[in-house]
């Protein structure tokens, strides 16, 4: 954080200086008590704090509230300021703060591929510019403060993911990063317990036209059915389109699988790139694709882009190779689960597995609601379109997708099991080492995790 003296920090939300001293410098913010983890932030709270014993700590403080204070809140190093209202306080100190810097920030959603997207632009992005970024998949609306934070005078650039748990989300995180670039990578189906419809979901994610003051650059997955629906008609700002036709700003061409990667030609403005990134899938194409575009509006090269691209780490249980049992091939894809990512990563099964026995083991898609009976049987569907040689399910809402596959008219062989145990006996006995089996899952599904583990061979 640029440090704020108390002075300034009074100016900028109105508010009197009750207790305490000007010249206190604030280098952290907070709006709940367990965020105040340093010494030197200021609170921005509603709510009487009894007990002060528990921030001692991190004292000296500032504090700024409506309550009225007692001779108990009298406390060296203490600073207060009282304001009328702390949420259009709050927001004033946002909105000053924030306007201290003229740099691009770019805003990452969608429902697949945004925590990939945005680590491949910060990855571009870092070799030339000093940039701050959300942490991993850490993208709740309670993180925001800080991330905005983390920016100071030296930063040159920002690139944050918002995700979308209810409506608001993105237009909450919009308010406060005031993005320049953004990217919706994809429109699948999640959070349905939430947003309640898959009308109400898109309309969620197309908040970033919002979010970006109806200005600033947008990208989209022009290949994405779902974007398509995002009403562009009064959107003023600008807009990039990546995919795979020729009529979008950033396309790719003659994809291939190579050294763990895809291999494709970038086509922009008539000239044709030759681009490799890490990861397996036609889905890492479009994530790469939404990268290039978001890092060449910042002002890196396609060539240094791409280069830096070679170079960019996947993530772990993202369609991870791994020898497996009876020298079968692993696809380890354990991270998340939607239908989005479930029908790129059987896609990567089927390309990688010409040739050689199939297998998909599936877990429950979560998030859903009163969907989830719905959004299973569309996967069992695209289970029975893509197709596998076996499938098997793992958990009692995961058995729909099976029985939709059935129903479908798959022909292969198909199993379903509440845990993994009996998983694993089956495995053992119909794998060989023409076998290829992708395991897709959820991180937080332990049964899920413990199969993918105990599948890899051991060294």
């Amino acid at each position: 954080m640029k440090p704020l003296s108390v002075k300034e920090l009074k100016a900028v939300i109105a508010g009197e200086l009750t207790q305490g001293h000007d010249d206190m410098i604030i280098e952290q913010g907070a709006y709940r008590i367990k965020q105040v983890k340093k010494k030197n932030t200021v609170l921005f709270s509603k709510i009487k704090i009894l007990n002060w014993n528990d921030l001692k700590e991190f004292f000296p403080l500032v504090l700024v509230t409506n309550q009225e204070l007692t001779e108990r809140d009298q406390i060296d190093q203490l600073s207060v300021i009282t304001v009328q209202d702390v949420d259009v306080a709050y927001w004033k100190f946002i909105n000053y703060y924030r306007d201290l810097f003229e740099i691009p920030v770019i805003a990452v959603t969608g429902t697949s591929g945004k925590t990939t997207t945005k680590e491949m632009i910060k990855h571009i992005l870092s070799k030339s510019k000093s940039t701050v970024s959300t942490d991993s998949t850490n993208n709740s609306r309670t993180a925001h403060l800080h991330y905005l934070l983390s920016i100071d005078d030296t930063t040159e650039a920002a690139v944050f993911e918002t995700a979308v748990g209810a409506p608001g989300d993105v237009l909450i995180a919009g308010k406060i990063f005031k993005p320049t670039i953004g990217i919706i990578t994809n429109i699948g189906a999640h959070h349905l317990n939430y947003c309640k419809t898959i009308e109400a979901y898109i309309s969620a994610k197309g908040e970033m036209l919002q979010a970006l003051n109806n200005e600033g650059v947008l990208i989209i997955n022009s290949n994405d059915e779902n974007s398509k629906k995002v009403e562009l008609e009064k959107y003023n700002g600008r807009v990039i389109r990546v995919g795979m036709d020729s009529y979008c700003d950033y396309y790719a061409k003659d994809i291939k699988y190579i050294n763990n990667g895809m291999q494709f030609v970038l086509r922009h403005k008539r000239k044709r790139y030759k681009t490799f990134v890490p990861g397996l899938g036609r889905h890492q194409v479009f994530n790469a694709l939404a990268a290039i575009a978001a890092a060449h509006e910042v002002g890196i090269s396609l060539k240094k882009a791409r280069k830096q691209l070679k170079t960019f780490q996947t993530f772990n249980k993202q369609l991870q190779v791994f020898p497996g049992i009876n020298n079968s091939i692993i696809l380890d894809d354990t991270w998340s689960i939607t239908t989005t990512s479930l029908e790129a990563a059987l896609k990567v099964l089927k390309d990688l597995g010409k040739g050689k026995k199939t297998i998909a083991i599936v877990g429950t898609i979560t998030d859903l609601g009163s969907w989830g009976n719905i959004v299973h049987k569309q996967a069992g569907t695209l289970i029975y379109e893509i197709g596998v040689d076996v499938l098997i399910t793992i958990g009692e809402h995961a058995r729909i997708m099976a029985e939709q596959a059935l129903a479908c008219g798959m022909t292969s062989s198909v199993y379903s099991f509440n845990n993994s145990i009996l998983a694993n006996k089956l495995l053992k006995n119909i794998v060989d080492e023409n076998t290829i089996i992708l395991i897709k899952g959820d991180m937080y599904s332990q049964a899920i995790v413990d199969l993918a583990y105990s599948l890899r061979r051991e060294k």
